[in-house]
């Protein structure tokens, strides 16, 4: 049974800000256990309240190393880019931010080579900081042809290419994400979530558990540790 608390906001600067006390309590941790942090962030918009929050942390960021969870393959400048985002809040204080999708028309192969970039880090991870969509895709795992990979791949595979179908209408392209092996080898799992629609698709996923219909509820089925929901009613 899925191990999972919700906790419940109603303004957008008190929901921010608890979730970055958490993430920053996160990585202050590890920097005291280890001497260095690595966090997945996913990209986005909803995000970005949470990063300003972060960013006004005062963390030994020089020793913080951020990837996105997914990354959408296009150019670094496109305002689709998960990377980008997280590069303007972070790069600044001195953290590590490491791309692990750039522009590619083969998506497999792009996959193949953030999966080879992601073995270099130190794992396990200490954190992967998850978002939720309408359609209960987490990270990229959408539903389409490479869900099964994603789902049911070698447990050393950090990441793979995926092509979403249905395609998403706000970003039409192939991606790379983290798989689930990957997600779940996190010592912390945190999801941040906003809206009504979201949170039940959520509710329902940990509900089904392993026979969920959404990619989400597959994820989350198989962790172990307890995950922290920061839910906003927006």
């Amino acid at each position: 049974m899925i191990e999972a608390e919700f906790w419940d906001y109603e303004d957008e600067d008190e929901w921010a800000e608890a979730v970055a006390g958490d993430i920053a309590f996160i990585i202050e941790s590890a920097l005291d256990a280890r001497g260095q942090a690595l966090v997945a962030f996913p990209g986005g918009t909803t995000p970005l309240p949470v990063f300003a929050k972060l960013a006004e942390k005062k963390l030994r960021w020089k020793g913080v190393t951020i990837i996105p969870t997914d990354d959408r393959l296009v150019a670094v400048d496109s305002p689709m880019s998960n990377i980008a985002s997280i590069a303007r809040a972070f790069l600044p204080l001195g953290a590590r931010v490491l791309p692990i999708g750039t522009e590619n028309k083969d998506y497999k192969l792009a996959g193949n080579a953030a999966d080879a970039r992601l073995q270099d880090l130190h794992w396990p991870i200490d954190l992967v900081w998850l978002g939720v969509g309408a359609d209960g895709h987490t990270a990229s795992i959408f539903a389409g042809p490479d869900l099964d990979e994603a789902l049911n791949g070698p447990k050393a595979r950090r990441a793979i290419g995926v092509m979403p179908d249905p395609m998403p209408k706000d970003a039409p392209v192939a991606r790379v994400t983290l798989t689930r092996a990957s997600i779940l080898s996190a010592r912390t799992i945190v999801i941040a979530i906003q809206g009504a629609d979201k949170r039940k698709v959520l509710e329902r996923a940990i509900e089904d558990g392993p026979s969920s219909t959404v990619p989400v509820g597959r994820v989350l089925a198989e962790a172990e540790q307890p995950i922290d929901i920061h839910w906003l009613d927006a």
